[in-house]
């Protein structure tokens, strides 16, 4: 399991915009598709690297407060063996100090990912951190 906290010079609802809005989201991940809905297709293709695919579907959307989606890849040289939506990824948003105080849990890797993704989502973090405090 990968857990990460991040304090996010920006309103909840700033913060929200950039997982839900494809526009803000290419920002801080790449290119994106989204139905932010409850079984809506979440896809965005990272802008580095190979730009591998990532796929999956939106569970749960509590407005400002917590997105829950699946996540993995589409198939591709290079790129891990964790077929789309088969581990999960649950966003907490918290009101903190005139910011937000977001959290990520991404469970369901093989223990041969979980390096790799933990460095990947904290250099994408970082990212919608500095994207959603300037937004």
């Amino acid at each position: 399991m990968i857990e990460r906290s991040i304090h996010i010079e920006a309103p909840p609802e700033v913060v929200w915009r950039f997982f839900t809005d494809p526009a803000r989201m290419a920002r801080w991940l790449g290119p994106a598709d989204l139905d932010p809905t409850p079984g809506g297709e979440l896809t965005f293709q990272l802008a580095a690297g190979s730009r591998p695919v990532v796929r999956g579907r939106f569970i749960e959307l509590r407005p400002y407060e917590r997105i829950v989606f699946t996540f993995g890849w589409d198939r591709a040289p290079g790129v891990p063996d964790l077929p789309p939506g088969s581990s999960r990824v649950e966003v907490t948003l918290c009101a903190q100090a005139g910011g937000t105080l977001l959290t990520l849990h991404h469970t369901g890797l093989p223990p041969t990912l979980v390096t790799n993704t933990r460095t990947g989502w904290a250099g994408f973090l970082d990212a919608l951190k500095a994207e959603a405090a300037n937004a």
